[in-house]
């Protein structure tokens, strides 16, 4: 069997992906920037550098494929991802058509279509054009808020539970939802690809219904907290919004999409989960939010929400953009050749709860003003484990890495302009870089104005790297 795996750079994608690495089937991957893929994924796989727009990139990912898995989602700050996702949808099943697969696998959201936000509106769009055709049969999943490490949703009540030991609540806590484990979503897409299911069928998948509430006092009695939750009648979405990124690693265009999903319910509608798939036996709540914060205690989380999404949100730019810049500032120090793998290990740690070396408290400031503006903060922190391409740190994103010689991150804190920064290591030269491409007069003022603190900051930041480099064994 030839499979095509779409968003494998994303949440749910790449676990699949990895899941999926050592089964006896052929797998295609279509990707938007195959940088992101680790060396296993391009050694094992065919890639396919492109996206559903593209019609040519497109056929050939699915010639000779029998199962199309469709894992593509726009969510962003862009107003008119609801019709690219149409056109996305719509250009798959036509190509899928056209080379003749057997069936498209996709997972979308709980809900009933009259009362949805824009954002699962979207996603029951698409099942509604996947399921269309009379040619490929589509088994679409539907599921609601996922709990997994990594996951916004999870993140976001983690977040909440652990900074707020009383919290001032909408009403739209009360709203009934049927929450499902990263794990378990697994398990039904592994299933249904390893499967001869080859009808359409809609299957709703999760478990038992319960509020935005239980789930936050159930988290907190996992991680051993006492929490109280008032509900009151005031909280708009956007206030409500506003709330969210306060206190959790989500930007405001997430959380606004996140709180307009939960004014209705999303519950199971159908049991042919059981009736299809009666092997996979759904995790309860509570052993879920046990699991999720055994694997990021482990530093084995796979993957994160803000691995891949539309470039308003999350996605890696192409990294020849920082020749764009029109400002540079370079930072030079002298070191021992023979200690640039350990300046690059500890560059490789900032970020998260390292923090920025130097002068963190100013990191913080800014951090705070980015969440006031609509952005991420510092507290989306990073992903433990090996640094690589796509991964997020605080408000960065890392857009290259090359061993013991480069770490790129783009800025995605909102400013007038686009920022990199960039830590290099040459021979016995350690530089770090400030590139800002600026927007209008507003961000040449901009960059004039945080020049003082450049200075400060950056030398600071490389005098403490090369002092920990010193002090590794």
């Amino acid at each position: 069997m030839k499979i095509l795996l779409t968003g494998v750079t994303g949440f749910v994608g790449r676990r699949l992906a990895e899941e999926l690495f050592n089964e006896n089937i052929e797998i295609n991957l279509l990707v938007r920037n195959s940088n992101k893929l680790e060396e296993k994924f391009k050694s094992r796989c065919n890639v396919f550098e492109g996206d559903t727009f593209n019609k040519d990139i497109l056929e050939r990912a699915l010639e000779g494929v029998d199962t199309a898995v469709y894992l593509v989602h726009m969510m962003g700050s862009d107003k008119n991802y609801l019709e690219a996702e149409k056109r996305s949808a719509e250009n798959f099943i036509k190509i899928c058509e056209k080379r003749s697969v057997k069936r498209v696998i996709y997972l979308g959201g709980l809900g009933n279509k009259e009362n949805l936000s824009i954002h699962l509106k979207s996603r029951y769009i698409t099942g509604e054009i996947l399921s269309s055709s009379p040619k490929v049969s589509c088994i679409w999943f539907r599921a609601g808020v996922i709990i997994g490490s990594g996951s916004a949703s999870f993140e976001i009540i983690r977040s909440l539970v652990e900074k707020l030991p009383v919290m001032i609540a909408p009403k739209w806590v009360n709203t009934l939802t049927s929450p499902i484990f990263i794990n378990d979503v697994i398990k039904y897409l592994k299933a249904v690809i390893l499967s001869d299911f080859y009808k359409t069928a809609q299957i709703d998948i999760g478990m038992p219904t319960m509020t935005f509430k239980d789930m936050v006092l159930k988290t907190a009695k996992v991680l051993g907290l006492k929490r109280y939750i008032l509900s009151v009648p005031f909280l708009t979405p956007r206030l409500s919004s506003y709330w969210l990124i306060l206190f959790s690693p989500v930007n405001f265009d997430i959380a606004r999409e996140l709180v307009m999903g939960l004014k209705h319910e999303s519950i199971i509608e159908n049991s042919n989960a059981k009736e299809i798939f009666p092997g996979v036996k759904v995790t309860e709540f509570e052993e879920a939010v046990r699991l999720s914060i055994e694997e990021i205690e482990k530093n084995q989380v796979i993957s994160r929400w803000c691995d891949s999404s539309k470039s308003q949100v999350c996605d890696v730019p192409f990294v020849p953009e920082v020749s764009k810049a029109i400002y540079v500032d370079r930072y030079f120090a002298k070191i021992d050749e023979e200690k640039a793998g350990k300046i690059f290990k500890v560059c490789k740690s900032v970020g998260g709860e390292n923090g920025w070396f130097a002068l963190n408290f100013l990191w913080w400031i800014r951090g705070l003003i980015d969440k006031f503006a609509g952005g991420y903060g510092l507290n989306r922190g990073k992903r433990k484990g090996n640094l690589r391409i796509g991964d997020s740190i605080d408000f960065w994103k890392v857009v290259d890495v090359v061993d013991n010689k480069r770490i790129l991150l783009e800025a995605q804190m909102k400013l007038p302009g686009k920022a990199w920064l960039e830590f290099s290591i040459l021979d016995d030269d350690f530089t770090i870089t400030a590139y800002y491409y600026p927007k209008g007069l507003s961000g040449r003022i901009y960059w004039y104005l945080m020049l003082p603190f450049h200075k400060i900051i950056f030398k600071l930041m490389q005098k403490d790297i090369i002092r920990q480099a010193n002090g590794l064994s």
